[in-house]
């Protein structure tokens, strides 16, 4: 039989255990809101935006990146047609927006690949191969570090226009395995995963337009489950086939001369385009534990499905107010902080006014001082399908970065479909100050799948606890900076890259380029060492470097000599003790314990001016 007492212990163990469920939930429920930061980005889009700088300026100074179908895709004559809606096989437009470089040049020996492999491999993988590889350096990374971690790779794809045309220039006799591996649409994530030894979650996803803006929320997601450590995220979409946009075409999608005008009285459609992009993720707490830059932060985010509508291609508004208002609280953010949107703006005819009347239901009534700018990035490139979201969260990150919000193009005249006195938006023409408002800067990223799947993010700029502590700088004299490559003609192209770089941003700090260089990179063969006090110094020995020191296959043997025997002065280490914090703190624990037993002071091996007897 039980006593009071007993009761009492049942009491305070159950009432200890409450206590600790509680702190399990309250654990969790944080993790699920936790920011995510993102700390490194490649991409490649059409305007020779082959990186995010040159994507800067392209959105900055309002490119119009749009230009007519290469001849080494198709011939455009061939299948233009201006009214294709009633001619089948045609295509409404001769125009779109390419990469303006050539997707079939990849370097297959230095991902380790050989020639006949490469061959077959779909230009995709090859390429986001290479985005990934820049987008770890872009983060400081080191691809080559990362062997064996639970880093994770989350890509968008929905096509293969590779394996289509293979198929029609190759008999089954020669069908080989590397047709199935390079082909593939799940390889895409699994050969960067494989190539960079990567065991963390890898996935291809296909949400139609949507699809690489939904892998970066999956990839969130999977962050804060702790299933990976780092993400890459993003996805890709290479125009190698008309045969897609014969299709929408037909459907009116397509606009006749190739310009994507959202919110304009004049919209008519978008043109395709083609490109791909990966940012890298991590939890906020590990980026900032790990000193890493964070570029921007991720709030939340939330996908769902159009559902019933119309037909299955037509947009669900109702849904789009879902999604958003999920994501602003799965962000803990309230409509009135959100100062820019980039929306799904493909700037047809039903699309645009349907989207800004659902994001007006959800922004409500503003202040008229202070309304939402919102944005599309496809009147810029283009529609690229697959690679549309990230492309619009990569042009988002840098406008937070540079607190700037870059122009819309092709509008004239606003959309007479769209009660614009009802809604509290704004759509720049021009390159724009971002204002903070006295808060943080925070946007919205939307995108729309043609199949009725949908993604919003809630992005802030990244203020850390961490930014508003005034870290001193120490002021090295000189500046050891170390580049490498696999051959020298690779060196040589990468010294050149980097003094054009130094000359683009004269005020950069050296020794973070030196910093970033020296630990940001995998280290090859083929090898230069420069040191330098100033930038412009580094720019001359970049321009004049000698060739390259290979470096043999095994590591030498490396001996420390102390020789003593009064060959020590006072100062010696003075410069060291100055501009090196480990050492100084090594220093000062081991003058602590040598100066009851020493006949010189420990320190005055650090001093200019002490004697040593």
């Amino acid at each position: 039989m039980k006593t009071e007492i007993d009761r009492q212990q049942i009491l305070l163990e159950s009432l200890q255990e409450i206590k600790n469920l509680r702190a399990k939930l309250q654990q969790l429920e944080t993790r699920q809101k936790e920011p995510i930061a993102i700390i490194g980005m490649g991409c490649r889009f059409p305007g020779k935006a082959n990186n995010p700088e040159n994507y800067w300026q392209l959105l900055k100074n309002g490119t119009d990146a749009i230009t007519e179908i290469p001849l080494s895709r198709w011939n455009s004559e061939l299948y233009y047609n201006s009214n294709s809606a009633i001619e089948p096989g045609k295509i409404a437009s001769r125009y779109g927006g390419f990469l303006q470089e050539e997707i079939d040049r990849f370097d297959a020996e230095f991902f380790g690949i050989s020639p006949r492999e490469a061959k077959n491999m779909d230009p995709q993988q090859r390429l986001l191969l290479e985005i990934a590889w820049e987008a770890l350096e872009n983060a400081c990374q080191a691809p080559d570090r990362l062997v064996n971690s639970s880093t994770g790779v989350f890509i968008g794809i929905t096509v293969n226009n590779y394996l289509e045309l293979l198929s029609k220039t190759n008999s089954l006799d020669n069908y080989d395995a590397y047709f199935a591996t390079g082909n593939g649409l799940s390889f895409t994530a699994g050969r960067i995963s494989y190539f960079l030894g990567l065991q963390g979650p890898s996935l291809a996803v296909d949400t139609a337009c949507s699809s690489s803006l939904t892998s970066v929320h999956l990839a969130c997601q999977s962050l804060r489950l702790g299933e990976c450590s780092m993400a890459l995220a993003g996805g890709i979409d290479l125009l190698l086939s008309p045969d897609i946009l014969i299709s929408l075409s037909q459907t009116g999608a397509i606009a006749p001369d190739g310009r994507c005008k959202p919110f304009d009285a004049a919209a008519n459609g978008f043109s395709r385009g083609e490109g791909g992009g990966l940012v890298v993720l991590k939890r906020l707490k590990d980026a900032v534990a790990s000193g890493d830059r964070i570029l921007a932060l991720i709030r939340g985010s939330a996908i769902d499905q159009d559902g019933a509508s119309s037909g299955i291609t037509v947009p669900n508004g109702i849904a789009q107010q879902k999604l958003i208002r999920q994501a602003l609280a799965n962000a803990g953010v309230t409509p009135d902080l959100v100062s820019y949107v980039e929306t799904h703006g493909t700037g047809t005819v039903l699309g645009d006014p349907i989207e800004v009347q659902a994001l007006g239901a959800v922004m409500g009534e503003r202040n008229p001082d202070a309304p939402v700018s919102i944005g599309s990035v496809k009147s810029n490139i283009g529609h690229l399908q697959a690679a549309a979201g990230i492309a619009s969260l990569i042009k988002v990150v840098l406008a937070l970065q540079h607190k700037e919000i870059p122009p819309t193009l092709h509008l004239r005249k606003l959309n007479p479909h769209i009660d614009w006195a009802r809604y509290p938006f704004v759509v720049p023409t021009t390159a724009t100050p971002w204002q903070d408002r006295n808060r943080s800067r925070i946007a919205g990223v939307s995108s729309f799948g043609l199949n009725g799947s949908n993604a919003h993010l809630i992005l802030e700029e990244a203020v850390t606890d961490t930014d508003k502590i005034e870290t001193p700088k120490l002021e090295r004299p000189h500046h050891l900076l170390t580049l490498s490559a696999k051959s020298q003609n690779a060196l040589t192209e990468l010294a050149q890259k980097l003094e054009r770089y130094l000359a683009s941003y004269p005020e950069i700090d050296l020794g973070d380029v030196c910093f970033s260089a020296n630990l940001g990179r995998a280290h090859f063969d083929h090898r230069l060492a420069i040191v330098a006090d100033t930038s412009l110094s580094l720019r001359q020995q970049l321009i004049n470097s000698p060739k390259s020191q290979v470096s043999p296959q095994q590591k030498p043997k490396i001996a420390f000599l102390f020789t003593g025997q009064g060959s020590q002065y006072a100062g010696m280490g003075y410069q060291l003790y100055q501009t090196q914090p480990t050492l100084r703190i090594h220093s000062i624990a081991a003058r602590k314990s040598s100066n009851p037993i020493s006949i010189n002071p420990y320190s005055n091996y650090y001093s200019q001016t002490t004697p040593i007897s």
